[in-house]
């Protein structure tokens, strides 16, 4: 028996429609669209409402992101490139809740913690890096995978505070975008 776990996989194929460890299993989240998970499957995650770590970094908007936001907000405004990509710009905050060590966090994250273009949205929008969320997106040699980040193990409060089994729910997390993208590297900040 190996210590990566690979042979318990391997013999666990039941019929239940999932193994009991589906970490490094190919998941088909859309129609001919797959990634390789590499997180425990049981993980749940729900934002909350006080937490809004992810919210106070810059963040990285992809072309159909960038069209979007044009229908929301001022693009001269709001975004800013840093090493050929377009991010949307971090602020310096007036309060001490809701903001980065530095006191700044996203244009768009309001006093409330909210996200103003998503809480102004009747289709309840947000940018693609904003969706993958506490995921970890990239391209391998055999397709895409994802894992939790670092970074929302140390600071996320939303991860194993429901039901809501992220395995279950990948197409809220994965909009079909990333299949499109040559690099679709969660972790690139501004």
């Amino acid at each position: 028996m190996s210590d990566d776990g690979d042979s318990d996989r391997d013999a666990d194929d039941g019929d239940s429609g999932r193994d009991a460890d589906d970490r490094g299993r190919r998941v088909e989240v859309y129609p001919g669209k797959e990634v390789t998970v590499d997180f425990d499957p049981d993980l749940t995650f729900e934002c909350v409402s006080e937490c809004t770590w992810c919210c106070q970094h810059g963040v990285l908007l992809y072309g159909a992101d960038l069209i979007e936001l044009a229908d929301r907000a001022n693009l001269a405004e709001t975004t800013t490139s840093f090493r050929g990509e377009t991010f949307v710009t971090r602020e310096e905050k007036d309060r001490d809740d809701h903001v980065a060590d530095d006191g700044q966090a996203c244009a768009f994250l309001g006093e409330d913690g909210l996200c103003r273009p998503q809480r102004d949205d009747e289709h309840d929008w947000k940018p693609t890096r904003c969706s993958v969320f506490p995921l970890a997106v990239s391209r391998e040699p055999d397709g895409l995978h994802v894992d939790i980040r670092d970074s929302a193990h140390e600071h996320c409060e939303g991860l194993g505070v429901s039901e809501r089994r992220v395995i279950e729910e990948l197409p809220a997390f994965l909009p079909e975008l990333l299949w499109e993208l040559e690099n679709p590297d969660s972790e690139r900040v501004l």
